[in-house]
């Protein structure tokens, strides 16, 4: 199957990591120059697309909608493989989790909303879309939005680290997501569904003992953590089909 994967956001935080699992998997991977080929420009996206002749689309920038439902509309057209990836946080934490792919999306955040939003535009598009909905992201050194380098900044910004043990969070390691992601858009089952990508689902770890565990793992012996109860969430995203990501404590576990 591998022939020239288009993977959007290859400048952001996850894309790189699937990139590097595609290039690994015999995939020829395309990025996206927003700077180049404008996003809003209907015209512009079409000639680019005819002209690049991907085999398969992978949408993990951010943007307009409208740039999101002209990417799968040419993968419909075109009978190509399409992912996209949406987010955990189209759940609000009332009702609480863990959430199935088939709950109601009830987010009330801006970020929320617009996810949501570019579900439907992207499904309306191509039935055939694959969806994952992923929580937040883990990696040693990467920046952007990676749980570490968020957790570094608090502790540097505000000398502590306040965890809630109140709240279980759907997060995962950037290698097994980018792994799971790859997966997904080879499979032929995958076509047409929402899944959810969670290292968390099973395990429910808590994020005050994520904190430490993730201390303890890459030697941030610096980190002063407080333990509160002040936010109340499992946001946990659960999927019928278990066994897609491996378990936090695989790679909690390893040694540095």
């Amino acid at each position: 199957m591998p022939g020239r994967l288009l993977i959007t956001g290859l400048g952001g935080t996850l894309a790189p990591h699937l990139a590097q699992a595609a290039t690994a998997a015999g995939w020829q991977v395309l990025g996206w120059d927003k700077n180049r080929i404008p996003v809003d420009d209907e015209v512009a996206v079409a000639a680019h697309l005819q002209a690049s002749r991907p085999d398969a689309i992978a949408h993990l920038a951010l943007g307009a909608v409208s740039w999101g439902a002209m990417l799968a509309g040419h993968a419909a057209r075109q009978s190509l493989p399409f992912l996209f990836t949406s987010t955990a946080m189209v759940f609000h934490h009332e009702p609480d989790g863990p959430h199935g792919p088939g709950d109601e999306r009830t987010a009330q955040d801006e970020y929320g909303r617009y996810k949501i939003e570019a579900e439907d535009a992207i499904r309306a598009a191509c039935p055939a879309a694959r969806i994952a909905r992923i929580g937040w992201q883990i990696h040693e050194v990467s920046e952007g939005n990676n749980m570490l380098a968020t957790l570094d900044g608090w502790q540097r910004e505000q000398g502590r680290i306040a965890a809630s043990s109140a709240w279980v969070p759907a997060c995962s390691f950037m290698p097994d997501t980018a792994v799971a992601l790859l997966q997904l858009l080879q499979d032929d089952d995958g076509a047409g569904q929402t899944v959810h990508l969670d290292s968390n689902a099973e395990e429910g770890m808590s994020f005050d003992r994520l904190v430490a565990a993730l201390a303890r793992r890459f030697d941030r012996q610096h980190w002063r953590i407080e333990v509160n109860e002040d936010y109340r969430h499992d946001q946990r995203l659960a999927d019928p089909r278990p066994g897609r990501m491996p378990g936090l404590s695989r790679r909690l576990d390893q040694k540095p």
